[in-house]
Formats: C-alpha cells, sequence, structure tokens
C-alpha cells in the first residue's frame, strides 16, 4: 500500500492538507487511529462537554504531576476521531493576534509574519456575520470552513459585553477581524445548528476524489533510509505493515503524538533516544521541547434571576435541548453557550491584548457539574503568554505507551502575578452596573479570598487547561539547533519529511488554537506542492495608541 504523499493524522491541518493535495491532483493516503464523528455528541453544539470526556473520541493523556500545582495531574485531551480535536473542542474560532505571528516571524519562522497568514486566514474562511457586525474587509467569505456566531438571546451574554464598556475597554465587533482588543461577539465552527469540524470543511470532500484515500490505523513510527522518509510503520487489524511515501510523509498528529513520532523515528534529543535504544538518525534538541499551554480559571457568580442556562440543567431541560436539535437543528443546543468573548491587556505596558474571556451563561464544569448555586454564570479567564515552558518525552520505546507529558504551569512568578490580575479584572467586571439585575454573589473564588496568598491558593487548587498545547517541534531557521522544522515545515536533518499542526508554533498564539492550526495546513499546502505563497497582505491591525500608558 502506497501514495505519493502519506499524511499522518486526520485533525485540524491535515484535513486542510489532504483537501489541498487531492485539489491539486496528488495522490494522497490519511491514516487515523480514531473512528468516525457521527454521532449526536459531536455534532451538537451545545453537547460540547462529552466528547472530550468520552475514550471512544479521546487519546486520554494527562500530564505528570505538576509540581507548582500540588503535584496535581491535569487531563489533556486530544481528539482521537476522524476531524481530531475540531471535532471534540469547544469549536471556538480565533485566528490569534497579528502580533503573534509577526513574533513567529521574528523568532527565524520566515514567512510567516501577519501579512503573511492572513490570506491563508481568508482562504479558508467561509465568514457569515449572521447580522450581528463584524469586519467583512478582513474576512474570507470563500472558503471551506462555515464560521459562524450564535444568536446571543441571553441577556446575561450582552450584559457581559456592556460591562466591559462600563469598565472603560473597548468594545470589538469582531476580534478576527482589524481590532482584537475589547469586549465583543464569539466567533464559532459551527453551520446550520451543527458542528463543523475539519472533517467536514476539508476531509470529507477529499475522499470523494478518487485520488484521496483514508485508512484506520494506529502510527508507529516513520521508517527512514539513507536519511530520507520512505513511509510509514502502522497497526492494523493486529497486523503491523509499512505504508510506503513516494513523495513525502507529512505529520499532522497533533503537538503531543507529532513529536512522539518523530522520537519513535529516531528525530530528537540524542541523549533521550539512547536511552530508550533508539538509534539516532537526527539530533534535533527541540523536539518535545517548548510545550506550552493556555490555563484558565473560572470566575463564578450566583444570579438573582433565573435567567441563565440552568434551566435546561435536569432531565426534562435536556430531554427539550436534545429533541429540538434533533427534530431540526434550532434552540440552546445549536450553540456552543460562548456566545461573547473579550480580549484585554493586563497593563500599561503591554503592546496588545495577553488576557482572554470566555463568557458562558451559566456557572458550569468543563466536566459538565453545575454549580450547587443553581442560576449562575461565569467567566474563564487566563493569560495568554505564560513564560513558563514544559516538555514532551518519551516514555519507553513501546509506541503503544503514552508520552510523558511535563507542561511545568505555573512555573514562573509572573504567572501567578498575572492570574491574580484576572480574577481582580473579572471582580471588577462583574461588579458593573449592567450586571446589577442579575449579580447575587459570588460563587468562586468567593469574597472572602482577597489577598495574594488566598488568591495563589485557589490558582494552585482551581486552575485548569484549556487544552491548546503546542510548541513541541518548533519552527526556526534551519541554522537554529532549537528548531525542528524550517519555514516550509520540511524536518530538519531528514529529507522528505514535513510536519504541520500546533506542534510548529514558535509561541502560542492569543486564543483557542483550532484556526491557527488549520491555517497552518492550509500553509503548508503550498509549500508541500512547490506553490508561491498567497500574496502578503500588508493592512495594519489596530493597536491601542495608548498602550505604553495605559491599561485600557
Amino acid at each position: 500500500m502506497q501514495a505519493e504523499y502519506v499524511i499522518v493524522g486526520a485533525g485540524s491541518a491535515g484535513c486542510a492538507i489532504a483537501w489541498r493535495l487531492a485539489e491539486a491532483g496528488k495522490q494522497v493516503l490519511v491514516i487515523e487511529h480514531g473512528g468516525s464523528d457521527a454521532g449526536p455528541f459531536i455534532q451538537m453544539p451545545g453537547a460540547l462537554s462529552y466528547p472530550m470526556n468520552m475514550k471512544r473520541y479521546d487519546w486520554g493523556y494527562q500530564t505528570e504531576p505538576e509540581p507548582h500545582l500540588g503535584g496535581r495531574r491535569l487531563v489533556t485531551p486530544r481528539g482521537k476521531v476522524i476531524g481530531g480535536s475540531s471535532s471534540i473542542n469547544g469549536m471556538i474560532y480565533v485566528r490569534g493576534h497579528a502580533r503573534d505571528f509577526d513574533h513567529w516571524r521574528d523568532q527565524g519562522a520566515d514567512g510567516w509574519g501577519y501579512a503573511d497568514v492572513l490570506p491563508y486566514y481568508r482562504r479558508m474562511e467561509n465568514w457569515h456575520d449572521g447580522g450581528h457586525g463584524g469586519d467583512a474587509a478582513w474576512r474570507g467569505t470563500q472558503g471551506p470552513l462555515h464560521v459562524t456566531r450564535g444568536p446571543r438571546l441571553n441577556p446575561l451574554t450582552r450584559a457581559f459585553v456592556e460591562a466591559g464598556r462600563q469598565a472603560g475597554y473597548p468594545v470589538t465587533d469582531d476580534y478576527n477581524g482589524e481590532q482584537q482588543e475589547g469586549f465583543g461577539p464569539f466567533d464559532m465552527t459551527v453551520w446550520k445548528g451543527a458542528r463543523f469540524s475539519a472533517a467536514k470543511a476539508y476531509l470529507r470532500p477529499a475522499l470523494k476524489r478518487e485520488n484521496c484515500n483514508l485508512i484506520r490505523a494506529f502510527a508507529r513510527r516513520i521508517i527512514i533510509e539513507n536519511g530520507r522518509a520512505t513511509g510509514v510503520e502502522v497497526e492494523r487489524g493486529g497486523k503491523i505493515e509499512v505504508i510506503g511515501a513516494l513523495a513525502e510523509v507529512i505529520l499532522a498528529a497533533s503537538s503531543l503524538n507529532s513529536p512522539k513520532l518523530l522520537m519513535l523515528s529516531g528525530i530528537g534529543p540524542g541523549a533521550e533516544l539512547a536511552q530508550h535504544g533508539i538509534d539516532v538518525v537526527a539530533d534535533r534538541a527541540g523536539v518535545g521541547k517548548n510545550l506550552q499551554d493556555h490555563l484558565e480559571l473560572y470566575i463564578q457568580a450566583a444570579a438573582s434571576q433565573p435567567v441563565s442556562l440552568y434551566k435546561y440543567w435536569n432531565l426534562r431541560g435536556k430531554a427539550y435541548v436534545g429533541a429540538r436539535w434533533l427534530l431540526n437543528r434550532t434552540g440552546p443546543g445549536a450553540s456552543n453557550q460562548f456566545e461573547s468573548a473579550a480580549f484585554i491587556r493586563s497593563r500599561a505596558g503591554v503592546e496588545y491584548p495577553d488576557i482572554q474571556y470566555h463568557f458562558l451563561p451559566i456557572a458550569v464544569r468543563y466536566d459538565g457539574r453545575a454549580s450547587a448555586e443553581g442560576h449562575g454564570f461565569q467567566a474563564h479567564t487566563g493569560p495568554m503568554r505564560s513564560p513558563s515552558r514544559g516538555t514532551l518525552t518519551l516514555r519507553s520505546s513501546d509506541p503503544a505507551d503514552a508520552p510523558k507529558i511535563l507542561f511545568n504551569y505555573m512555573g514562573h512568578e509572573q504567572d501567578w502575578a498575572d492570574f491574580r490580575r484576572c480574577i481582580r479584572l473579572t471582580r471588577e467586571i462583574f461588579g458593573q452596573q449592567a450586571f446589577a439585575p442579575y449579580y447575587r454573589k459570588e460563587i468562586q473564588p468567593g469574597i472572602d479570598a482577597q489577598s495574594d496568598d488566598d488568591l495563589n491558593a485557589f490558582i494552585k487548587d482551581h486552575v485548569e487547561s484549556a487544552y491548546h498545547p503546542c510548541g513541541t517541534a518548533r519552527m526556526g531557521r534551519k541554522d537554529d539547533p532549537t528548531a525542528v522544522v524550517d519555514p516550509e515545515c520540511r524536518v530538519i536533518g531528514v529529507r522528505n519529511l514535513r510536519l504541520a499542526d500546533s506542534s510548529v508554533f514558535p509561541r502560542i498564539t492569543n486564543g483557542n488554537l483550532n484556526a491557527p492550526s488549520i491555517m497552518t495546513g492550509e500553509k503548508a499546502a503550498d509549500h508541500i506542492l512547490g506553490r508561491a505563497p498567497l500574496s502578503p497582505d500588508n493592512r495594519a491591525p489596530w493597536i491601542n495608541p495608548d498602550w505604553q500608558t495605559s491599561q485600557r
């Protein structure tokens, strides 16, 4: 079994690459360990807390005991299903801030500045403002990926944006347009009331072509002969076989599984590989290093009126939501319920936003457990650019073993100061007049937690991953010893092998990572095809003119 291009992983980037290569007439074979994305738990946006907690759809990884969080082990979901994590995520669509990509470029990812990636974002989007305003000139309307907005019917959703305005922050019509900074509506990858994953946008159209196929198999390692990738060793139906790649092997298996596969194949820190008895093919110190994520806290308040989604948080309510969604894809189940967002700067002297808010009109946890207080609301908040870095290493040379994941969360003093600021700024927003008709009391951290020590204790016990792991095979210049791939996504030191997913991010972007992961696949496809990149778009993003002297 062979093809010109063998792609490992049918996730956000892999699906995009598969479609672009197939569209160009190349022979493509996609390897995916996970199964079908059919079923209401994946397809119904309002059910988003289910798939990421289901063994059937998730790799089931967790961190090593995190030393700065009292030895807590945090879950690290990754999609093991067609569509990858775009089939189990919260469907939130955030491009990232323009300055994020300029930073990538300045760190050696030449050709990946904002002017370079903006045309790819526009190429991939089919954006629908739904009558909610927005920045159409900066958006794409012809791409394969449908991006929409929720109806924003809940009064709490609108109160959050108004409270931000009352607190002195800007309001933005479109954080994915010219101005990220401010309070405004969220974008989501939902179309006609159902999840619109990378599988729907890219893989299904690709598989309709005769030159693109998908096989379900577990990738064990890349076959490398004389410094050249020639295929992928897989396990399928209890047998081990090799799938040959006539042109290239393309890794798009996630920021956790892609570096794991590199190391199992002899590409990584030489001394580490030798400990596991793996022959070194390319000694790349950066494989598995530079691991980053976003952490967040849920700041929760009890409501004084029955206005939240809590009214559906019982058997009858859930039956109503489910039935209405199954019948005609409408109602609360047709939205991920993240309908208002904010990106703000934590203090004067910060050039562009470094705090994100997801507002939710119910007080509930990611695992689906609602607050005992009943009606309420919450803001998920956390800093965007933690200075802490973690590592991903092999547990053994057995491909069946999960990798060892250590984020080193909260490993820097700045992390603690940033999170305390997040809590205090959120309390101020919840204290605005817009929330006065709805606000009863603070559930967590709780009004007694005021001192730095009190807040640190709360952070240590309650901070959670936002599930944005990235950075473990950093893109950079060929002569950079810490870089793993060059700016055309070629793995340095091995021919005919590329890697294109969130592993290659030099630094984590502002917001959720699904959009930049798909964009990475889109741009990588042009490099793989040997095409000239899309022409740069040199429009300047909005930067607060007073950023040096004021926080808002």
